[in-house]
């Protein structure tokens, strides 16, 4: 179970030869929902019992009654974009009066994660140095592979060292597959900023549509229209949105003629949801295809809000959060499936970073409440949950070509989640598990819980009920 650092490393044999049963609990994914019975056994899903108490002898069994009625067994949540900032903070230097370990390292954004309900995430590539390598990648990934708390998946930047100039090692994802039998890289990206030569976009593209691996495309290169208004001195917000809409136009056509899987990646903006809703109705063809994702602090938070914790610090992110309007528009997306999934973004920063202007919140403890509590008119509790379930694990897994898990079928992993969906609870930054404390949700009162997760039918998270 996730607790101090010497408790961190879960020994991956440990579910091997166990039988655990979650007894008549509440079970839900994106198919629907039903009451009954799992059996897990060797780490995956055995069998699905729907009927009340008959259920067979457990090495450990974990009875709904203790849990009560709002309690739910869902699959554990797959996070399409986080930071987890290391190498960053090994070089780093920092001033002497700073606290020690100020900065967001793999343990602590591991222990955020499962308290969030996430065991499986993709992470991106804008650190120091910068992950541009497969080699770079994999060694981030044993590292946290060595926790066994979560499943990290690093992102390989487009470019040489992020600066546009060149491509990346992208071309040996293919040797370093072959040499180590498994899939370790799942999605590029040069998130942190875009690609700004088109011919050196396309190339990467062509790239990743021969490997057939998606590209995360962060969306903010606006073009001669963005300089003018940058020139005219508009503000951030306002500049953003044009930018926002000229780059997804540009990278869904690149897209196109590439015939590549492109994500568009923390979607901000009304306008840029009506531009997917209608990329999506035209048939797909050469092997291109859209998705999308949207994180929760564009879902439950508005520029009022950066304004009152202050735009050009602790309210700064990248986008910019926007208006009432927009969050309306993205919601409405989430509900009728042009957004594909919720991504959490998850950017933590030390507190001095923060005050001297760093984009970025901390997101992966929050992220499951906040996108409860945010259910379109229309839309019961039970559907809203099962759309929930589809955002944060079965498309995320569909996206990252993960078969093995995101649903709740015999013979998938057993990523679990109980959510305690009643549960009402006040954020407190101090008590978060990243070091990074900033949220623009301080100090609000959010309802939904993860209180238990399982990475592989192994209980690696139980919290407060």
């Amino acid at each position: 179970m996730a607790g101090s650092r010497e408790q961190l490393t879960v020994n991956r044999e440990e579910g091997k030869g166990m039988r655990v049963v979650f007894r008549d609990f509440r079970v839900l994914d994106v198919e629907g929902g039903f009451f009954g019975s799992l059996v897990i056994e060797d780490g995956v899903i055995k069998d699905i019992i729907r009927a009340k108490g008959c259920v067979p002898d457990a090495d450990i069994t974990i009875d709904g009654r203790r849990f009560g009625d709002s309690a739910v067994v869902m699959p554990a949540f797959i996070d399409l974009h986080a930071h987890f900032r290391e190498p960053a903070a090994v070089a780093r230097e920092l001033p002497p009066l700073e606290a020690p370990f100020p900065v967001e390292n793999i343990e602590a954004s591991a222990l955020a994660a499962v308290a969030g309900g996430f065991v499986t995430l993709i992470s991106m590539a804008n650190v120091r140095p910068v992950i541009d390598t497969v080699d770079k990648a994999w060694v981030v990934k044993e590292r946290c592979d060595a926790l066994g708390l979560v499943d990290l998946y690093p992102v390989v930047s487009l470019t040489k060292d992020m600066e546009g100039r060149e491509l990346s090692g992208i071309t040996d994802i293919s040797d370093l597959n072959n040499k180590t039998g498994m899939r370790s890289v799942l999605m590029f990206s040069e998130d942190g900023r875009d690609v700004a030569d088109e011919d050196l976009f396309l190339a990467a593209m062509t790239e990743a549509a021969r490997l057939g691996i998606p590209v995360s495309c962060h969306c903010d290169y606006g073009g001669r229209e963005a300089e003018t208004v940058k020139s005219a001195g508009g503000s951030r917000v306002e500049l953003s949105r044009i930018e926002e809409q000229a780059a997804v136009l540009r990278a869904i056509e690149l897209g196109r003629k590439a015939g590549c899987h492109i994500h568009i990646a923390h979607v901000s903006v009304k306008e840029t949801v009506d531009i997917i809703r209608r990329a999506k109705k035209v048939a797909p063809a050469n092997g291109f295809k859209l998705t999308c994702e949207a994180s929760p602090h564009h879902i439950g938070a508005t520029e009022e809000d950066a304004r009152r914790m202050g735009s050009d610090s602790y309210g700064r992110v990248n986008p910019p959060l926007q208006g009432a309007a927009d969050c309306r528009a993205i919601i409405d997306g989430l509900a009728d499936t042009t957004i594909d999934a919720i991504a959490t973004d998850h950017a933590p920063h030390s507190d001095r970073d923060k005050a001297a202007g760093a984009p970025g919140f901390s997101g992966l403890e929050t992220a499951f409440a906040v996108c409860l509590g945010s259910a379109p008119p229309g839309f019961s509790h039970e559907n809203w949950m099962q759309r929930l379930s589809a955002l944060m694990s079965a498309n995320p897994a569909r996206i990252l070509g993960l078969e093995d898990r995101g649903r709740i079928t015999p013979g998938l992993r057993a990523d679990l989640v109980i959510a305690d969906t009643q549960a009402v609870w006040t954020v407190d930054p101090d008590k978060l598990k990243t070091r990074g404390k900033c949220t623009p949700f301080a100090d609000r009162q959010l309802q939904g819980r993860i209180v238990m997760t399982l990475h592989a039918g192994n209980i690696i998270y139980t919290g407060d009920r």
